[in-house]
């Protein structure tokens, strides 16, 4: 279900795809995409795709490094539909556990680990109950709270909510 809707809202959001793209290549901002290697299902690791939303110059701050097509792109979440590709390779799914950097693997518990038993998702039970409001052990129970209770019915929820 995952891939097949992922391929035909690729379809139906080509014309956003085009028209950020050539909103970034008129801006001159470059490089239009960012990837970041993220750990997957069973700790496998795949390179995560985003419409870059800061500047590549990293001796600026976090502040000087933003500009209006990258602020508005994280505002909309429009900055997440490359993902929509991992979903098609295989490596993401629309619900799951966000997908976090691979170096923090070294960082976490076994416990926190489960969080790998399912694919990560643009969305998840973490996001639509806090988001960025909640603290890093909260988000992992939440996760691990989604892991053991998948189904259909969870999803369509998590789904609804995110809307």
């Amino acid at each position: 279900m995952d891939f097949l809707t992922a391929i035909l809202l690729l379809v139906l959001l080509s014309y956003m795809f085009v028209l950020i793209i050539l909103t970034y290549w008129l801006s001159g901002e470059s490089p239009i995409f960012y990837k970041s290697l993220r750990s997957g299902k069973h700790n496998l690791p795949f390179w995560m795709l985003k419409f870059r939303t800061l500047a590549t110059d990293e001796k600026k701050s976090l502040q000087g490094r933003r500009f209006a097509l990258g602020d508005f792109l994280r505002y909309t979440n429009l900055d997440e539909i490359p993902q929509l590709v991992n979903i098609v390779k295989g490596e993401m799914s629309f619900v799951g556990p966000r997908p976090l950097p691979i170096e923090y693997l070294l960082l976490m518990s076994s416990e926190h680990l489960q969080r790998h038993r399912v694919k990560p998702g643009i969305t998840g039970w973490a996001q639509v109950n806090g988001r960025h409001l909640i603290p890093w052990q909260k988000k992992f129970e939440l996760d691990l709270y989604y892991v053991d209770h998948v189904s259909f019915y969870l999803d369509t929820r998590i789904l609804f909510k995110t809307i």
